[in-house]
């Protein structure tokens, strides 16, 4: 690693000197990342806001929920070998249930066809498999490849979680990724900057979650998009590597490209800490290049597209929720809000821990809040759950008697894996309409998010503050003013949390579980077996056939929030997500009818027939030869990065989605799968689509970038209504459009050449899980 380290970095002078002198100007750290990674500098546009860049990745990372289709994706390519260093882990499919060894047991056992399937795609094609139980992938990339100015790209909205070690990484589908690991340059629109300057020190009750959650409620969920936060100040050096980390993983909620810090010795420490002192040597010895130029803090106004100023010395302890992580304020006022809008205030589970939080001083300072409850006889009156984010994690909490301190209050250890985190959660302790409260140290809170069900209202906060709520089990307690009765009677106050960052020990080792790709690749067979229900082998996507798209219905209007989540579910879907047929069976699940108010279910355009689910019409639609289009509201397709929200809409003949704005990724992932992505020149064009209207888009065959585009709406009494609506497409990405995806118009690069190379045609259809004969297999 630390060679291909060395290289980035000694190339990094040159490309610097020329960009600003291109410029004209200091560099911020992200453009000194972005120009360190230009597939062609001297040709590059370089437009905050409008320029597609073309970017060299260092690494990839995939993970086994949204990793299997970037695989599928990958194989269509034809290549070999990846092209780039990757890896996957095991982290989705682990179900929280009864505790972490018989949780990892069964997961193993139900999940088997596609663990195999995705290890032997590891050995055969060249990338690192961590095994389940190893951890969740933004941890066990934090901790063995994360490194100070590189770029990495990965299939988990979450990946700017890497950013806490000064890496520039980005969450994207799982085409990217399948791309990026084909040798194509990585494509992604130049962000706009938001420099968070902080200033001060954290102290007491208030943790590194206190800034973004702080961040969430000030930018909202669509303030990041399309944007990086760079961090910067003196307030940034008093901040862990791990406090950084969980920073830079909540910027996904903001819509952000990525989050970053620059490099400091705090980073230093945790690269030795955890085995890369080569890496963190070579980091202290180009520190220049991994931090901005120091004109960039003596007048940031000038670097800087927004600036927001963060004091920690009065920053307090913030509380998000329910339902999104922008919904906040200072703890001290939840109680009245609780009151105010009538939430239970009882708190039935509290779970710390996630990729978000599960860092080592996260535990500590969780374990010394759980402490002092134990000193006082009080145990967690809400159900403690307490989720590590690596073996590595587990083991040296274990080591630290962390793991006996959470029990001794009443918790239970779940698997080193997401479970609650992302729908992964198999709760009997209410039913499932049942309104109720829980509180964790997560970063997501959607309507149905942890446990698929719409009544749980969901509760951000800090790994001590949850710790502190457990004990007290309602919303309406507040560990920095208020006391707690213990059993003798006593008035207990929680004093502040303590903890170092790092284990004075040392982190302890386990079976970490990685394993090496084959050395005999060739021997390696992909392992599918006969009829899978949860495997199926990809084709690609039917071309567009060049004539515009006249009077097709439209599928749904979708009111409000419409997340992935809400386009396709999570829970006990992931176990499809192999499997683009049997997924698409719940698009939309989760999408309110602006036209019925009814939730996953519309009317059949071709029948009339009433609350039908949206899946069930788009495939009466698709055998019928008819294409559908998608109305959609603000921020739509916010939330993770999987790309089934896009694929199984494409898979089912969803020919556009025209909404008032897109998140980032989402409308990338459309892009890549071949659906049109429109927004309304003039949003309040939403409000005249209407029950029962037919839809043409006109003009498709001079599509161009910048171009407008008619849109044309049919009333059911004859009159058409004529907007115009908005694209960001390339010229490239029009021609993904016209070729039907991004894979069908593909070039990949040969890594040992540097010489574009045509991708070999793979003759498969959806549905196929084995060649057929006379065909080239996989």
């Amino acid at each position: 690693m630390s060679a291909q380290i060395r290289s980035l970095y000694a190339s990094m002078p040159d490309r610097l000197v020329r960009a600003r002198k291109k410029f004209g100007r200091p560099l911020t750290l992200s453009e000194k990342i972005l120009v360190a990674h230009c597939h062609d500098f001297e040709t590059q546009e370089w437009q905050r806001g409008k320029a597609i860049l073309r970017l060299r990745v260092d690494r990839v990372a995939l993970q086994d929920v949204t990793g299997q289709m970037a695989i599928f994706q990958f194989m269509m390519s034809g290549r070999k070998r990846v092209a780039v260093p990757s890896t996957i882990h095991c982290d989705h499919l682990i179900r929280a249930e009864s505790g972490a060894a018989e949780d990892l047991t069964r997961a193993v056992n139900e999940s088997a066809e596609v663990y195999n399937f995705i290890r032997s795609a590891a050995r055969k094609y060249g990338l690192g498999f961590w095994r389940p139980g190893s951890g969740i992938i933004h941890e066990v990339v934090l901790e063995n490849y994360a490194t100070p100015g590189t770029l990495m790209i990965a299939a988990d909205s979450h990946t700017p979680n890497a950013g806490g070690l000064g890496m520039l990484a980005i969450g994207v589908g799982g085409a990217d990724c399948g791309e990026a690991m084909a040798g194509l340059p990585w494509e992604v629109l130049h962000p706009m900057l938001i420099g968070v300057h902080l200033t001060g020190k954290l102290s007491g009750w208030t943790a590194a979650k206190d800034v973004i959650t702080y961040l969430c409620t000030l930018l909202t969920v669509k303030g990041g998009t399309n944007k990086i936060l760079e961090y910067f100040g003196p307030g940034a050096q008093s901040i862990s590597a791990t406090g950084k980390a969980t920073i830079c993983n909540m910027g996904a909620e903001l819509g952000a490209t990525t989050s970053i810090f620059p490099f400091d010795p705090r980073m230093a420490a945790y690269l030795r800490a955890t085995d890369r002192a080569d890496v963190a040597a070579l980091a202290e010895e180009f520190r220049e290049h991994l931090v901005a130029d120091p004109e960039t803090a003596d007048n940031p106004a000038a670097f800087y597209d927004e600036l927001v100023e963060i004091n920690l010395d009065t920053l307090e302890p913030h509380v998000v929720g329910p339902h999104s992580p922008d919904r906040g304020r200072a703890i001290g006022k939840l109680a009245g809000e609780v009151r105010e809008n009538a939430w239970p205030a009882q708190i039935t589970n509290a779970l710390i821990g996630s990729c978000t939080n599960s860092s080592y001083e996260d535990m500590r300072r969780a374990a010394h809040v759980a402490m002092q409850g134990l000193k006082a006889g009080l145990k967690a009156k809400a159900t403690f759950l307490i989720t590590p984010g690596s073996d590595r994690i587990y083991q040296t909490i274990k080591r630290d008697g962390l793991i006996d301190t959470f029990e001794k209050i009443g918790g239970t250890v779940l698997a080193n894996a997401c479970g609650p985190c992302i729908g992964q959660w198999k709760r009997t302790d209410v039913g499932p309409n049942q309104k109720n409260a829980i509180v964790s140290s997560f970063n997501r809170n959607f309507p149905g998010r942890n446990d698929g069900s719409q009544e749980t209202l969901s509760f951000i906060t800090s790994p001590d503050v949850v710790t502190a709520l457990a004990f007290a089990g309602t919303l309406e307690f507040n560990p920095l003013t208020d006391t707690l009765t213990a059993p003798n009677g006593e008035r207990v106050r929680f004093t502040a949390p303590e903890g170092e960052e790092l284990p004075r020990q040392g982190f302890a080792r386990g079976a970490e579980g990685y394993e090496e790709p084959a050395a005999d690749p060739d021997s390696v067979k992909i392992e599918i077996p006969e009829n899978s229900e949860r495997l199926q082998v990809l084709g690609p996507f039917v071309a567009w056939d060049g004539k515009d798209f006249i009077d097709l219905p439209i599928l749904v209007k979708t009111k409000g929030k419409t997340t992935t989540d809400h386009i396709s579910p999570a829970g006990p879907w992931l176990r499809f997500r192999g499997h683009l047929d049997k997924i698409s069976d719940n698009m939309f699940l989760g999408a309110t009818n602006a036209f019925t108010g009814e939730t996953g279910k519309g009317v059949h355009p071709l029948t009339g027939a009433t609350s039908q689910p949206f899946a069930k019409i788009a495939r009466d639609l698709k055998a019928a030869g008819v294409q559908w289009i998608v109305v959609g509201d603000e921020n739509y397709g916010e939330g993770s990065s999987r790309e089934h929200a896009a694929m199984s809409p494409r898979y089912l003949a969803c020919a556009a989605v025209i909404v008032r704005s897109f998140a980032r990724i989402h409308e990338t992932n459309l892009k890549k799968q071949g659906v049109l992505p429109l927004t309304f020149a003039d949003p309040a064009d939403y409000d005249k689509f209407e029950q029962g209207d037919r839809v043409s888009i006109t003009g498709l065959y001079t599509l161009e970038p910048g171009k407008a585009v008619t849109v044309q709406i049919k009333k059911a009494d004859g009159r058409v209504v004529t907007i115009q609506a908005r694209h960001s497409m390339t010229r490239e990405q029009i021609a993904w459009f016209r070729a039907g995806s991004a894979l069908n118009a593909g070039e990949v690069i040969d890594p040992t050449t540097g010489a574009p190379a045509k991708m070999e045609e793979v003759h498969l259809e959806p549905g196929d899980t084995k060649a057929k004969p006379g065909r080239k297999d996989v």
